[in-house]
C-alpha cells in the first residue's frame, strides 16, 4: 500500500504542453507513472509524443476524467492561473489535485483548497514538489531513482530536503514521500500526513520534516502525542537563522521564540519525537529506531 497516490492511480497534468510540463510528465511516465492525458484547451484534441508513449491532450479536466477516469491531476499551469486550475480539477471531481506551481497569492491558495475541501479534492501543496510512491507512482518533481520502495513514510515542508533525506535513507526506501510545500496555506498539512501513515499497513515508520516559521510542527507534535503510535523521527530546518527574519519559503516566519527551530524541536521531543540537528543526523535516528525495533512488531511502541 502507500498514501494518496498508488500503482492504480490515473494521473492528468494540467500544462502538460509546456516546458515544465513536457519535461516533468516524461519524468514521471519513466517513473511508472499512468499518466493518462494533459489538459490545455487551446489545444485539445492533439496528441503529444513522449518518448514511448502517445499521450492525448483534452480541453478541460471534466473530459479527461469521462475518457480516462483519471483521479490525479499535477498542476503545471502560472501562478495567474492556479486558481481557475485547481477549481476547474475540484469541479470535475478530482480525487487529488497536487499543485506544483510557486508564486500563487496567498488569498487564492485559501479560496481554492477550502473549495476543494468542500467538493471532496484534496490538495497537496502549493509551492512543493508532489508526492512519490517509489516503484509504484510519481506524481510531481521528485527524481525517481534517490530511492526504492520500502517501509517508511516521509512528510516535508523543504522539497529539496525531501530529496537528501530520501537519498540518506535509499537503501531502506519508502512507502510514500509526501512535499506539502511550504507558504502559509497548504492544502495538506503534516497531521493529514501523520493520520495517513499511521494506518497505512506497509508504513512501519514516519519521518517529519518542518522548517522555522508558524506553528504546523508544534500542532504535529500534539497530534503525535494523542494519536500516533509509530516511531517517528523529525528534523526542523532553521537551527542556525537569525530571529526575526524571513528565510527562504514565505511560511517561514520567526516571531520571538514561537516558531524557531529550538521551539519546534522542544515540542516534538516532548512527544517522544527524536529530533536530529542535520539531516545526515537524522537518518542515523530513522537506523537507531528501525534497529530498536529489530525483533520487534515495529510500530508498537514509539
Amino acid at each position: 500500500m502507500a498514501i494518496y497516490l498508488t500503482q492504480d492511480s490515473k494521473v492528468l497534468v494540467q500544462g502538460m504542453t509546456g516546458g515544465e510540463g513536457m519535461k516533468h510528465t516524461r519524468r514521471m511516465l519513466a517513473a511508472g507513472t499512468d499518466v493518462v492525458g494533459g489538459v490545455n484547451p487551446r489545444k485539445a484534441g492533439r496528441t503529444v509524443d513522449l518518448g514511448d508513449r502517445a499521450v492525448p491532450v483534452f480541453g478541460s479536466v471534466a473530459e479527461g476524467i469521462a475518457a480516462t477516469g483519471a483521479d490525479v491531476t499535477v498542476v503545471f499551469v502560472p501562478p495567474a492561473f492556479a486558481k481557475a486550475a485547481v477549481l476547474e480539477a475540484a469541479d470535475a471531481g478530482i480525487g487529488l489535485a497536487v499543485v506544483i506551481t510557486e508564486g500563487i497569492p496567498v488569498h487564492d491558495t485559501v479560496a481554492f483548497t477550502a473549495y476543494a475541501k468542500t467538493r471532496g479534492t484534496r490538495v497537496i501543496g502549493p509551492n512543493c514538489p508532489g508526492l512519490i510512491s517509489p516503484g509504484r507512482s510519481n506524481a510531481g518533481i521528485i527524481p525517481a531513482d534517490i530511492a526504492k520502495p520500502g517501509r517508511i513514510g516521509l512528510v516535508s515542508k523543504s522539497g529539496t530536503l525531501t530529496y537528501q533525506l530520501m537519498h540518506e535513507l535509499r537503501d531502506i526506501g519508502f512507502s510514500t514521500c509526501v512535499g506539502i510545500g511550504g507558504d502559509p496555506v497548504a492544502g495538506t498539512t503534516h497531521i493529514d500526513c501523520l493520520a495517513a501513515f499511521q494506518a497505512d499497513p506497509d508504513t512501519d515508520l514516519i519521518v517529519l520534516i518542518g522548517e522555522i516559521g508558524g506553528d504546523a510542527e508544534e500542532r504535529a507534535a500534539a497530534y503525535i502525542r494523542d494519536h500516533v503510535t509509530k516511531p517517528v523521527v523529525g528534523y526542523v530546518a532553521g537551527f542556525t537563522a537569525p530571529e526575526g527574519r524571513t528565510m527562504g519559503h514565505a511560511g517561514a516566519i520567526v516571531s520571538g521564540s514561537s516558531g524557531t527551530a529550538a521551539a519546534k524541536k522542544q515540542a516534538l521531543e516532548a512527544a517522544g519525537v527524536r529530533v536530529g540537528d542535520t539531516p545526515a543526523r537524522t537518518a542515523r535516528l530513522v537506523l537507531s529506531a528501525l534497529d530498536s525495533a529489530h525483533g520487534s512488531t515495529l510500530g508498537s511502541d514509539r
